[in-house]
């Protein structure tokens, strides 16, 4: 009998599956979704050569959508993402870091670790650092090895094209 799949991994696979869209677009393959009673509320990849913007990082993109989603009907609602979930293939910059901090999110499960610009466990810890406001519970390694696998298949192209 197969093993139950687990609920990070589920959404995980979510995410996969737009960082798999930006794969094929030609972006890094990075995915989010944001989840909130238990459904997805906000999807997204990376876009920042589509939209020719730095800051269109797939964790923002899905925040974004998430917090307008949670919002609607809602008239006195801030976008807070309070009580969400922020799945995503590859641990957080800073920037994205800091914007789960502002948006008041409640977790954070991630795949893989980045090594040079990771801002959860491997560089820094703006998600739990005591000096801010808000702090997130933080889970890393979901399904890192296929979040790492198309990370190095996206880089590898890169390199064979020189770009």
């Amino acid at each position: 009998m197969p093993e139950p799949i687990s609920i990070h991994d589920h959404f995980m696979k979510e995410a996969l599956k737009q960082a798999k869209i930006a794969l094929v677009k030609g972006e890094v393959p990075v995915g989010a979704v944001v989840v909130y009673k238990n459904r997805i509320v906000g999807r997204g990849f990376n876009q920042m050569e589509m939209l020719r913007d730095p800051t269109a990082h797939a964790e923002m993109i899905a925040m974004t959508q998430a917090s307008e989603t949670i919002a609607e009907g809602e008239q006195n609602h801030r976008g807070s993402l309070e009580g969400a979930s922020l799945y995503v293939t590859l641990e957080p910059c800073p920037m994205c870091a800091g914007a789960l901090v502002l948006t008041k999110c409640k977790n954070l499960i991630f795949g893989a670790l980045d090594s040079k610009m990771g801002a959860s466990q491997s560089l820094y810890h703006i998600t739990q650092d005591d000096r801010l406001n808000h702090r997130l519970s933080v889970t890393g390694g979901v399904m890192a090895t296929e979040s790492r696998i198309l990370l190095q298949e996206f880089f590898r192209g890169l390199r064979k094209e020189k770009r």
